[in-house]
């Protein structure tokens, strides 16, 4: 059987929930931001679902809150925010279907255009052992709002997988891929088999509209 390769998408994909503004109102709460952080997250997140953002802006005013906050505090706190408020969002069908590839031994990545601080501890609590996120330039001690290399964000989703596989022993000849967003067409249209869950009004048109035959929608969740 083809070495297959099954590549996720983190927010609205598998989780009911965008990681990062749920880490947002996390702070929040914590009184690291004021409410008006909140009220600007949404306007942000409102040009992201139009394939509109930019993503060196919306790091910069994601670590706001945070740049002067340790690695080691900043942890301590995702991992807090993971646990009570994060975790339980991931979609029953997620689940199982991650624990059924770990069964058969399918490898799995995880592959977000949220802070690689947030994804990573977030993929290792799903029980995932690889995952990509937007890397920032840190000094050892602290995160700096710099990228980075190439974000996994669009058609850097594309760069970043390619960047992962060349380091990799294995050969993949299939690549799975799921996501929701329209932002996520290049890697869509770089993989073999692709997995439309709850897909935003943008990119069901784009499937509709093209009949294509290794595309499938699925309904997870209350949706």
């Amino acid at each position: 059987m083809p070495n297959a390769l099954h590549v996720f998408d983190m927010d609205e994909t598998l989780i009911n929930a965008d990681c990062t503004m749920v880490w947002h109102q996390f702070l929040v709460d914590k009184g690291f931001a004021s409410h008006q952080f909140i009220e600007e997250d949404q306007r942000l997140m409102a040009l992201y679902a139009q394939g509109k953002l930019d993503i060196n802006e919306y790091l910069q005013f994601s670590l706001s809150p945070i740049s002067h906050l340790s690695k080691v505090w900043l942890r301590a706190l995702i991992e807090e925010c993971i646990d009570k408020h994060i975790i339980s969002t991931q979609f029953p069908e997620s689940v199982r279907l991650i624990d059924s590839l770990k069964q058969d031994n399918v490898d799995i990545l995880i592959i977000s255009a949220s802070a690689a601080f947030l994804i990573e501890p977030l993929a290792q609590r799903m029980g995932i052992k690889h995952a990509i996120g937007v890397d920032l330039v840190d000094d050892g001690q602290y995160y700096h709002a710099q990228i980075s290399g190439t974000p996994s964000y669009r058609e850097g989703k594309v760069t970043r997988l390619q960047q992962w596989q060349n380091k990799q022993t294995k050969t993949y000849h299939e690549l799975h891929f799921y996501t929701d967003s329209i932002n996520d067409l290049p890697l869509c249209e770089y993989a073999d088999y692709v997995y439309l869950v709850n897909p935003c009004s943008r990119l069901k048109r784009y499937f509709t509209e093209r009949h294509l035959p290794h595309w499938t929608v699925l309904n997870w969740g209350s949706l």
